[in-house]
């Protein structure tokens, strides 16, 4: 399932409202913007094959894990609100090879009860919450970890 050959690839896929991360409930989310931060995991691992993808369309969420779900090493998904309401997502999921970590910046367990509930969840390879931007991180070197085990 890890087993590469190569750079190791790994695609971000951030869903609705976190292209506005550095404006948006900075007190939830932090001041921040995601490119900022995506450039800094590129430094962090220079020997990796980062590549990042934010859609606020659930289609395009999709037709993004289709699209490196069968070549790619590991996908971290933090799909936004459309952790708690999309089928289509989670069944995106399930259809790749490609491990995929859910991710979330904020302790959505802390939150309104509605975010208690993740329909991606059961279909990832795990998931990481609360941590704020270094949740993406942590999931890196969960991918890393893997590997490293095979």
């Amino acid at each position: 399932m890890y087993t590469f050959v190569g750079t190791m690839k790994v695609q971000i896929i951030n869903g609705p409202n976190l292209n506005l991360l550095g404006k948006r409930e900075p007190e939830v989310y932090g001041w921040l913007t995601f490119d900022s931060y995506f450039e800094e995991l590129k430094r962090i691992y220079p020997k990796l094959e980062l590549t990042y993808f934010q859609s606020n369309v659930e289609g395009d969420i999709i037709n993004k894990i289709h699209e490196v779900g069968f070549t790619f090493n590991g996908i971290i998904l933090n799909a936004g609100g459309y952790t708690h309401t999309s089928v289509s997502i989670a069944d995106a999921i399930a259809s790749v090879n490609c491990p995929v970590i859910e991710v979330h910046i904020s302790n959505v367990y802390a939150r309104e009860a509605y975010r208690h509930q993740s329909l991606l969840a059961p279909k990832c390879r795990g998931v990481i919450v609360g941590f704020g931007l270094n949740s993406y991180k942590l999931a890196i070197e969960a991918f890393l970890e893997a590997v490293h085990k095979n």
